[in-house]
């Protein structure tokens, strides 16, 4: 079985954000980048599929080579390969093209990634992935098996979970709770060093439109001052939230 984990870099979620002078773009300076969480639970499931069932993992990312050690990092986790799209990850349409151009290139049976990245949290990708190969799709996975072409995924619903059954290959979009949290993998010396001569092919993008323009950024508004209300003076409190804050 050949997997392909697709895997973003995102900052680090204590990193300090800033964007540009001109409102434009993120300000990259100072900012640790990691392993996209969502797509490390996907990462960890599928390095657990390589080890019972001796399947190939190969990790993509689209950007360029500064997302390099993020990609290390993955292949020292236990992915065989990776892929990177050089291009800038512009917008969720141009992303989901690359993946499914090289899902479909190379064959893989599943393609896993995480339901959403934490910076945009756009949650598209993986179901525009599924529409463009024509693939079934789980989203929100939290729970998955794999018995020959056949994969059953349990995924969160409101209220509960269920249970579904999808045909190879397919397109599924993890989240916290596909492994154990305590069974997420770190990096040891031993798969830092091997990571080290793990192959990383690096690709020319596919052209395609781009649907997306950003217009700016901007951080919301700073907090304003706390009032503290004694908690016997309950009048007092409904009359700041009436008259001031507006709420009721």
């Amino acid at each position: 079985m050949k997997i392909l984990v697709c895997i973003s870099s995102v900052p680090d979620t204590t990193a300090k954000i800033n964007f540009t002078a001109d409102g434009k773009s993120f300000d990259k300076n100072g900012v640790q980048f990691v392993i996209n969480p969502h797509d490390e639970f996907s990462l960890n499931k599928a390095v657990e599929l390589q080890e019972k069932q001796g399947a190939t993992v190969t990790i993509l990312t689209v950007g360029d080579a500064t997302v390099d050690p993020v990609m290390r990092k993955a292949l020292a986790i236990g992915a065989n390969d990776g892929i990177r799209i050089d291009a800038d990850a512009r917008d969720d349409f141009f992303v989901a093209t690359q993946i499914a151009k090289a899902a479909k290139e190379g064959g893989f049976d599943l393609v896993l990634t995480g339901k959403e990245s934490i910076d945009y949290n756009g949650g598209a990708v993986p179901g525009l992935v599924a529409a463009m190969l024509d693939y079934g799709f789980v989203n929100g996975c939290i729970g998955l098996e794999i018995e020959g072409s056949s994969a059953k995924a349990v995924r969160e619903i409101d209220g509960g979970k269920e249970t579904v059954e999808v045909t190879l290959p397919a397109v599924i979009a993890g989240q916290k709770g596909l492994v154990d949290e305590a069974a997420l993998r770190i990096p040891n010396m031993r798969g830092i060093m091997q990571a080290r001569t793990k192959q990383i092919n690096v690709v020319a993008p596919e052209a395609t439109e781009t649907k997306v323009e950003v217009v700016g950024y901007e951080k919301p508004a700073e907090r304003g001052n706390v009032t503290l209300i004694d908690k016997d003076n309950v009048a007092e409190l409904v009359r700041l939230l009436h008259e001031e804050a507006k709420v009721i």
